[in-house]
């Protein structure tokens, strides 16, 4: 490699010099050159942020090796934080490659790692730990009184793929977990966040280092990649089922077919993925393709991927994208991050994509090598209007959503975070580990700790105070007579289960295992009888007996029609800005260039639907003694206004895009908007009273009725926006 005299490259220690020239690289990336400075002072934290595949890795790691080859130090000296067991197996063989010509190891460490890693690093700590927050979370818990040990000389603190933690309950157990870490060595220790979809970087910078956004510098790359190739599809779907009659479940409809007949003459031959929003799908449509290649009797290249596969599954298909042979893997969003998995010719998207954010990801794994195009091909199926079909499901808000998160990725725009939550769940846990960890802690350290100097600042201390009364009560902690807080009984059979280390809840699974091999999980809400066909690993198999004590079900394989199982889950939040765009989609005359002949028909239809319903001038429209509210708006306005409806004793229901109110004209909803609007933004409070699903978080089951109101006021109701909403409404805006 021949870098420019003024290079960053002449920054890094010799030997890392040496490294990169073995690899025969032309230069460093932009981002690369960028992040070396910031990375080697370790004065302040650094969000990485570039294009996928630019070499965020890289960026982070090269100056972060340099300086562990020029200060070697006893004990661990870099942990890496990543979401995903695959991903930290991925980083270890890339950083691997790297540590072992510099005498660094690099050690994973998570529930599929074997003891003997794990205890040889225990022995003898040195180098790089790469990490999930649940085991990180173990090691507080198990081994809290070795931690000054192992984590004296840390220098860094690395977060891979930072966008997929912010805004959720992992996320904020991440930021405790750094901020126990930091207390554990006594200062400071620089953080490193690399991620390619960030769509607010001050709300990232407050996620990486809570209360000191100015502490955190942020290295940005505006390269772009080389071509981008993009095509929507559109598909009609079978009539809408009659409600009263019992769904067919092992035909496939016709627009499945035609969607897999394309995506078999398209992709075979070649090295693509296909995503899909449900393991579900993913499963159908893995049984149809290999059919598709019994029926045409050709090899098999349609591989399935998704969390309820088997280690041993998932580790094939990715396996067989490394090698130089033709596979298409069909998956969920297991593949969107950054494992590597080599080069891809194309992505496929069948459905709606659930966000802008992830459907970079997932484009971004196209077009790596130099000079070839990023291919992203989105197959959208609409409903046949018949005497079934409501007029929000004849708006086709599937194929005018893909639209709209479409246009805004070409835009540049990406989700922001979600700001404000309370995440009381994650504060439980991290209150109990940490009383495990230390042995007791008094309340007003435990406060300052996690609220006024951590990451649940948005926890006020009031609150504080009656959350712990709220754990004395029901026996998880425990205080003694010189005030330290300990673990009560219930606190510990809590943290003692193996359970306790994720701040997530985790569902109760089968085990579906043939005589020779343990093909993955299905969740026991799902009912299973003897001789059932099911779809699962892309192939059908048969159940042969349910073991409900052990939870194991045993398969054989099966030649019948069979189903794919219902895997559960819940519906993706929506931002307001895709809601908005996709009325200026209707509104419009405009005719993206990359839908087909079928899609733009689709496209002129929904439009139509959408002026003969008066939505160009209104935002309700009168249905058979009901009406459909039209707010376009996303999840948090539509939850909010949802519930001031119920509140106010009208049967409202959210049906898609509309909020569904029975029993009422449409005249009649307007001065009751305008007694909102008079009232100004709702008591949220008060408002939760209505709710009364409110537990969605691990430990909400603990909290009073005045805790979960906070808690979910804080995570779904937006009561400002659901204001100017209805003032909108009113004033025809």
């Amino acid at each position: 490699m021949t870098a420019p005299a003024t290079s960053n490259f002449y920054r890094l220690h010799p030997r890392v010099q040496q490294w990169i020239a073995s690899k025969k690289w032309p230069s460093l990336r932009e981002i690369q050159e960028l992040a070396i400075p910031p990375i080697l002072a370790g004065d302040k934290d650094v969000i990485i942020t570039a294009a996928t595949a630019q070499g965020k890795t890289e960026a982070a790691f090269l100056p972060v090796f340099s300086q562990l080859v020029d200060q070697p130090a006893k004990g661990i000296q870099v942990i890496g934080l990543g979401p995903l067991k695959a991903l930290i197996n991925d980083q270890h063989r890339r950083l691997s490659a790297i540590g072992d010509c510099l005498d660094v190891p690099v050690c994973p460490w998570h529930g599929d790692i074997g003891s003997g890693p794990k205890q040889r690093l225990l022995k003898q700590p040195a180098g790089v730990l790469l990490i999930t927050p649940e085991s990180l979370e173990a090691l507080f818990v198990l081994r809290g009184q070795e931690l000054n040990r192992l984590f004296a000389s840390l220098s860094y603190i690395v977060i891979d793929e930072m966008h997929s933690f912010i805004s959720i309950e992992r996320g904020r157990q991440l930021q405790s977990l750094m901020q126990r870490v930091e207390q554990v060595v006594g200062r400071p220790v620089p953080r490193i966040g690399l991620s390619a979809t960030l769509g607010d970087m001050s709300l990232a910078a407050e996620f990486l280092r809570p209360g000191q956004q100015e502490r955190v510098q942020l290295v940005q790359s505006f390269a772009k990649g080389d071509e981008l190739k993009l095509q929507l599809r559109g598909y009609r779907s079978s009539p809408t089922p009659d409600p009263d009659e019992e769904e067919d479940e092992t035909t496939p409809p016709p627009d499945a077919l035609d969607i897999a007949q394309h995506l078999f003459q398209s992709l075979r031959g070649e090295k693509n993925l296909i995503f899909i929003n449900s393991r579900r799908q993913v499963e159908r449509y893995a049984d149809i393709l290999r059919n598709l290649s019994a029926e045409y009797r050709v090899p098999n290249e349609f591989m399935p991927h998704h969390g309820s596969l088997s280690k041993e599954l998932r580790a094939e298909a990715e396996e067989a994208l490394k090698r130089d042979h033709p596979v298409n893997v069909i998956c969920t969003m297991t593949l969107e991050m950054g494992i590597d998995v080599g080069a891809v010719q194309s992505i496929a998207q069948i459905g709606p994509p659930s966000s802008v954010a992830s459907t970079r990801q997932r484009l971004g794994r196209s077009g790596r090598r130099a000079g070839d195009p990023a291919i992203m091909r989105v197959y959208v199926s609409v409903p046949q209007l018949d005497s079934y079909t409501s007029p929000e499901q004849a708006l086709y808000p599937d194929l005018v959503q893909a639209i709209a998160i479409i246009n805004l990725l070409l835009e540049g725009w990406y989700e922001p975070p979600i700001a404000g939550r309370l995440h009381i769940s994650t504060l439980i846990q991290q209150l109990l580990s940490s009383i495990a960890q230390q042995g007791g802690i008094r309340a007003d350290q435990a406060w300052h700790d996690f609220c006024e100097a951590g990451p649940f600042q948005e926890m006020e201390q009031g609150l504080f105070i009656k959350l712990l009364r709220c754990l004395g009560e029901r026996d998880l902690i425990q205080q003694s007579q010189d005030g330290l807080l300990l673990l009560g009984l219930k606190g510990e059979r809590l943290v003692n289960h193996y359970t306790f280390y994720t701040a997530f809840s985790t569902t109760e699974e089968y085990r579906i295992s043939t005589p020779e091999n343990v093909l993955g999980t299905l969740p026991t809400s799902m009912p299973i009888a003897e001789e059932m066909v099911l779809l699962f690993a892309g192939r059908r198999w048969q159940v042969q007996s349910v073991d409900s004590e052990k939870q194991v079900v045993m398969v054989v394989p099966a030649d019948g029609e069979g189903q794919a199982p219902r895997f559960g889950g819940s519906s993706g939040f929506v931002h307001d800005r895709v809601r908005q765009t996709m009325r200026e989609i209707y509104r419009s005359t405009d005719m993206p260039v990359y839908l087909d002949d079928t899609a733009k028909t689709l496209l002129k239809e929904a439009r139509t639907q959408f002026r003969d319903c008066g939505l160009d001038q209104e935002y309700i429209v009168g249905e058979d003694e009901q009406v459909l509210l039209f707010p376009w708006r996303g999840s948090l306005v539509m939850n909010t206004l949802q519930m001031l409806l119920l509140d106010s004793g009208l049967k409202a229901s959210q049906e898609g895009l509309a909020i569904k109110v029975k029993g009422v004209e449409p005249d009649e909803l307007m001065p009751y908007f305008q007694s909102l609007v008079n009232l100004g933004p709702a008591n949220p409070l008060r408002l939760a009273d209505v709710v009364r699903t409110k537990r969605s978080e691990k430990y909400d089951w603990v909290l009073t009725d005045e805790l979960l109101n906070h808690n979910y006021v804080a995570r779904f109701f937006d009561p400002q926006g659901t204001w100017e909403t209805v003032s909108e409404i009113c004033s025809g805006g």
